[in-house]
């Protein structure tokens, strides 16, 4: 009888001496590991449509009663296509070139009411708007300010321009007026919420070093924020380029004074040709305005 060690387990003994069993012995001296239960997995409640079909059912129904507030003709909506394309081969089909010239002097008189406008709307809401941040101005300047912007945003162009007009006639300056006033409510939203989205690291440094809230201001947030107020400015001018159009229909003169004047005469041919000049300035106008805000937020490319 072979007497074993105590410090030695026979149990690798026994393994070796299965190995060259083969694959059956060791599955035989192998004990039987039992397959693990997984418990099924809960899947999440499906959510709920109550609300959105709610919102859809009332939003259908606010339409259905505004379609049917407007009295509309659907018995004419199948003719309305044929009568679109024959005032516009009216328009377009032999423009009237002969009043080419007065429309691009209107056209520049439009252009300038719009720059005007532009100018006028940066120089007001530009401080008014950094006085609104929340960085800056006191409580109750911020609350005033906005509202006073929220109000602006309210009235449209043509509104402020017919207020206007009984106080500085029917002349080209009106319409800048209108223009300058209009946006202030927009261009004021933009500056305080390009102030209050700048990164606190440079403001902090200038209250560190001892700045007033003026030179916070002045070294720390204007910096950060003056390429995208340039470009919103050039934008705004974009805006009024279009809108000055508009207002030549209440009497402000521009562009819009002949269209409006040709279009009550039913003179298609040269409202065609008014048409043309107006679409092509305003491209032009917006393709450069477009790369100079472009070389402001990019910089100059190598």
């Amino acid at each position: 009888m072979t007497r074993l060690d105590p410090g030695v387990d026979p149990r690798p003994v026994a393994a070796s001496a299965d190995a060259g069993a083969g694959p059956a012995a060791a599955s035989a001296v192998a004990p039987a590991v039992a397959p693990r239960a997984f418990a099924p997995l809960a899947l999440p409640p499906r959510p709920s449509r109550l609300w959105p079909t709610l919102w859809a059912i009332l939003a259908g129904l606010v339409f259905l009663v505004a379609a049917s507030g407007l009295k509309i003709s659907w018995a004419e909506l199948p003719a309305l296509p044929g009568q679109v394309l024959h005032y516009l081969e009216l328009m377009f089909a032999s423009p009237n070139w002969e009043k080419l010239p007065r429309a691009l002097f209107e056209t520049w008189r439009s252009i300038s009411m719009a720059w005007i406008g532009a100018i006028l709307c940066v120089v007001i809401s530009i401080p008014l708007g950094m006085l609104a941040a929340n960085s800056v101005g006191p409580l109750w300047l911020r609350v005033i300010l906005r509202g006073l912007f929220a109000v602006i945003r309210a009235v449209p162009e043509v509104i402020i321009a017919l207020v206007l007009l009984t106080v500085t006639g029917l002349t080209p300056f009106t319409g800048a007026l209108a223009l300058g006033i209009a946006g202030i409510g927009t261009q004021g939203k933009w500056v305080y919420e390009s102030v209050e989205s700048v990164q606190d690291g440079a403001a902090e440094a200038v209250r560190a070093a001892g700045g007033t809230t003026a030179a916070v201001t002045r070294w720390a947030l204007w910096p950060a924020v003056a390429p995208a107020l340039l470009s919103f400015a050039l934008y705004r001018f974009e805006i009024n380029i279009r809108t000055s159009a508009v207002l030549g229909f209440v009497g402000a003169g521009g562009i819009g004074s002949m269209l409006s004047n040709y279009t009550n005469y039913r003179q298609w041919d040269t409202v065609g040709m008014l048409l043309i000049v107006v679409v092509i300035a305003t491209m032009l106008m917006d393709a450069i305005s477009g790369a100079i805000r472009r070389r402001i937020m990019n910089g100059r490319r190598a």
